[in-house]
């Protein structure tokens, strides 16, 4: 049985996640969000199929790592006789002729640490999510493996009949497998690949040491950053939400949705995030993305979510062939909440293209002409943003005038006002003031209980963890005894074992049991915000602590047992996490002065 105990390899155009053993159970190829070769994760009709990994004979131990600063991860792999097994998987990421090199490839190196161990090789590739078996042909060096829409190829220097075989034999040398698209590859697979190797390392050593990280808790924020960039199309410039479809949110639930696509409720924290750590080319490609995915077209039409293409359909239906995450399906392609009425889009999207205003290493080129599209949005906030909404939680199956989708409204108001000042647009600016001054005062009428607390929706109290985040976009100051208020109902009424959840209220498939991981770390910095930042550090070391042994984290997790359940890696998870450490951590001067 699968668990969320993965690590993730990639470079921007792929990834595959591989498990504690080694093997490699979901890579989508050749894009992020396209048919998983290896779909093991979510079972299959095809039992112990879709996959790839080594099996040593007599293994009695296995240990794993990530290189330090790196997405290249080696995995040990120890036999009773004392033979050693050492295997380097990454995905090649570089800078070749002057222009990044990032194929859909994934590299495996084999290599024998002591001894001779036996062991043999296995490639069982799926199609189509699962239902389809590949035919297969081969060459000398090279076996393919052939869909119906795509063809694999693996070429290597381990025997063409070892690999198609399986069959076992003894490792005396490094041995590497090549695994992408159906080229002919004329190198030496094993120069190829160290040479590979070296220059990925490299690569990714020098994007970390160009971030901007905080004093304490630098492995993880580390890790995090790295694996926010695993998530980004680097093409495209969009980042998913996951890296997977279909991991349930919590045991034996129909909660388990495809979120390989990019949500623009997502992207203001996001930049936020990126911003932080001084990852300036990725947050620039992200917002152009955000910005060109909604804007691209005159009649300006918003949903909640993009694919990571243009042209790609985000329409939601089911994979039959696939079993789903522990059984627990049905495995789902595609959202059908793209579909669904969402009113924190608006501010989502001005606040996430603020950013090329303000930020003067973006370079944008014609504020006025930005500024004029997002007026459309503009308008559109300020006409929806006290109608009825599927929420941040998208609901599927009611709708209720949601708090934090009128305040990101507001938001997108504020923030219109203070662009149209800045490219001169002076009396537009003061009607957005007046706007917002407006829907600010009837949210806060609304929204506010008659015990003084945040409610969730209108007119009515529930206890909502996105009521967290209005201080945190402005809409009130940190300080306001309706924050202090909102914190102790989320602790009274949403904290569970140290964790938040969403709400406490039934939804569409009942009373929620796992606590969303991004929630807590709202709460952490809602603390913080508050001045109450030892509070808030106990928080934040008790979310650190259910990080998987790779430093991962998934959507969600059962506050009871500590298990990670959901989407995985999570992007927001990750967000969250740099928000709240950079926000936690002492400065750097303050704590070399401690320690000498």
């Amino acid at each position: 049985m699968h668990s969320l105990n993965l690590a993730v390899i990639g470079n921007c155009a792929i990834a595959s996640l591989i498990d504690r053993q080694g093997r490699h159970l979901w890579f989508c190829f050749p894009r992020l969000d396209a048919d998983p070769v290896f779909s093991a994760l979510l079972g299959g009709r095809e039992p112990d199929q879709g996959f790839m990994d080594v099996v040593v004979r007599d293994a009695i131990e296995t240990t794993q790592r990530y290189l330090p600063n790196t997405a290249v991860l080696e995995t040990v792999i120890t036999d009773r006789n004392g033979g050693k097994v050492r295997i380097v998987d990454f995905a090649p990421r570089f800078e070749q002729f002057g222009r990044r090199f990032h194929p859909p490839m994934i590299v495996r190196r084999i290599e024998p640490l002591a001894k001779r161990p036996r062991l043999c090789v296995r490639l069982r590739p799926l199609f189509n999510y699962g239902a389809d078996k590949p035919s297969v042909s081969f060459g000398s060096n090279h076996v393919r493996f052939i869909g119906p829409n795509m063809t694999l190829r693996v070429t290597s220097d381990i025997p063409t009949s070892y690999l198609l075989e399986e069959a076992e034999f003894a490792l005396d040398r490094p041995l590497t497998l090549l695994i992408g698209a159906d080229e002919s590859i004329p190198e030496n697979p094993d120069s190829l690949a160290q040479t590979f190797l070296t220059n990925t390392i490299n690569d990714w050593r020098a994007w970390v040491r160009g971030l901007s990280i905080p004093f304490e808790w630098q492995e993880a924020v580390i890790r995090s950053a790295i694996t926010l960039k695993l998530c980004s199309a680097e093409d495209t410039g969009a980042i998913v939400a996951a890296l997977t479809t279909s991991i349930p949110e919590a045991p034996n639930t129909q909660r388990n949705w495809d979120y390989r696509f990019c949500w623009l409720r997502d992207a203001f924290f996001t930049v936020g995030a990126l911003n932080r750590l001084g990852a300036t080319q990725t947050m620039e490609r992200f917002i152009r993305f955000v910005i060109d995915a909604v804007l691209r077209d005159d009649d300006v039409s918003i949903v909640p979510l993009y694919p990571i293409s243009p042209g790609v359909s985000s329409n939601e239906r089911i994979a039959p062939a696939l079993a789903g995450y522990q059984g627990m399906g049905p495995v789902r392609i595609g959202n059908a909440a793209v579909s669904q009425v969402q009113n924190d889009v608006y501010g989502s999207l001005i606040m996430t293209a603020a950013q090329m205003f303000y930020d003067e290493r973006l370079g944008l080129s014609d504020p006025l002409g930005l500024y004029h599209q997002l007026r459309n949005i503009g308008r559109l906030a300020a006409r929806h943003a006290v109608t009825p909404d599927a929420g941040p939680w998208e609901y599927r199956g009611r709708v209720v005038v949601t708090t934090y989708s009128a305040a990101m409204c507001w938001a997108a108001l504020h923030r219109l006002a203070l662009i149209a000042k800045r490219v001169g647009e002076t009396a537009e600016a003061a009607e957005w003031e007046s706007a917002a001054r407006d829907l600010r005062a009837e949210i806060l009428a609304r929204a506010t209980t008659p015990d003084g607390w945040l409610s969730g929706a209108f007119d009515r109290p529930v206890a909502d963890a996105t009521s967290l985040l209005l201080p945190e976009i402005g809409l009130l100051p940190p300080n306001d005894p309706r924050v202090a208020k909102t914190l102790e109902i989320t602790r009274e009424r949403l904290m569970h074992d140290g964790f938040v959840m969403r709400y406490d209220e039934a939804d569409d498939f009942g009373h929620p049991e796992t606590a969303f991981l991004v929630c807590s770390f709202w709460y952490v910095d809602a603390l913080a915000l508050a001045g109450r930042r030892d509070e808030a550090r106990e928080i934040f070391t008790n979310i650190l602590s259910v990080r998987n042994a790779a430093g991962l984290l998934s959507e969600d997790v059962a506050p009871t047992t500590r298990l990670l359940w959901g989407n995985f890696p999570q992007a927001y998870s990750h967000v969250g996490l740099i928000h709240s450490a950079t926000r936690l951590s002492r400065g750097w001067e303050e704590s070399l002065w401690r320690a000498s």
